[in-house]
């Protein structure tokens, strides 16, 4: 029967909270992350690539190719006690022993999901940059703007749409994964996504997790309507 218990019960427990919460957080940093390292290779492939811009542009999207699964184990072997990294560590005498915070911590999840989804932050920025007429770039220039200048008050503020667009594609992406953190979380590193999925398979609390779930996506409209504001708001015209 129709009921709105399921609701309460988000409201009454509060690991609900605080694992949506965490997962924000999460999907938080693995936007910022993405953006630190996405903006920047996608002005120097606009910018200053000159013809080796295309073999530059398949590279960042050759990952794409490759299975999620097959980059998510990757980074476990990599992360192991007796992973690439630790071995690697121990080799340089930098470390005595393996380092435990690698895996199965936030850590883990925060980075794994940073590579799987720079690229999505990476290709709106670059056809927003791409899309900047190069004579408000050369007028800047003729006018003795540094370029410095150039970047802040001509280039930055026109690629704005693409910016929101890649944050908006790394967040929401990274909220709703459950993958990543189940293969390299552990139990600090669980996500919302994480429980529906245990409430739907190993508890069979089909009512609950659907009521998890449609928060979730009440959460990931309400993100995407602003995201589209912001993105009118600052387009070229």
């Amino acid at each position: 029967s129709w009921t709105l218990d399921n609701y309460r019960e988000l409201l009454r427990v509060n690991v609900y909270f605080q694992t949506l919460f965490r997962s924000m957080w999460i999907a938080a940093r693995v936007m910022l992350f993405s953006l630190l390292l996405g903006y920047p290779l996608a002005y120097y492939l606009s910018f200053h690539a000159g013809r080796r811009k295309e073999l530059f542009y398949q590279l960042v999207i050759i990952p794409l190719w490759v299975s999620y699964l097959v980059r998510v184990y990757a980074w476990k072997t990599i992360l192991g006690s007796d992973g690439v990294l630790n071995t690697l560590l121990q080799y340089v005498h930098l470390t005595r022993h393996p380092l435990d915070f690698f895996l199965y911590s936030p850590f883990a999840v925060v980075l794994t999901l940073t590579h799987i989804y720079t690229p999505f932050a990476f290709l709106p920025i670059y056809a927003s940059l791409e899309h900047i007429p190069r004579h408000l770039v050369e007028a800047s220039q003729d006018l003795g703007a540094s370029p410095f200048q150039t970047f802040w008050r001509v280039i930055f503020p026109l690629s704005i749409p693409g910016v929101v667009a890649g944050a908006t594609f790394a967040f929401v992406l990274s909220l709703g994964d459950f993958l990543a953190p189940l293969l390299l979380g552990g139990p600090s590193g669980i996500m919302i996504s994480n429980i529906v999925v245990s409430l739907f398979g190993a508890a069979y609390n089909w009512p609950l997790g659907a009521a998890i779930s449609f928060c979730m996506m009440v959460l990931v409209v309400a993100l995407l309507f602003m995201s589209e504001k912001l993105e009118k708001k600052w387009s070229f015209r």
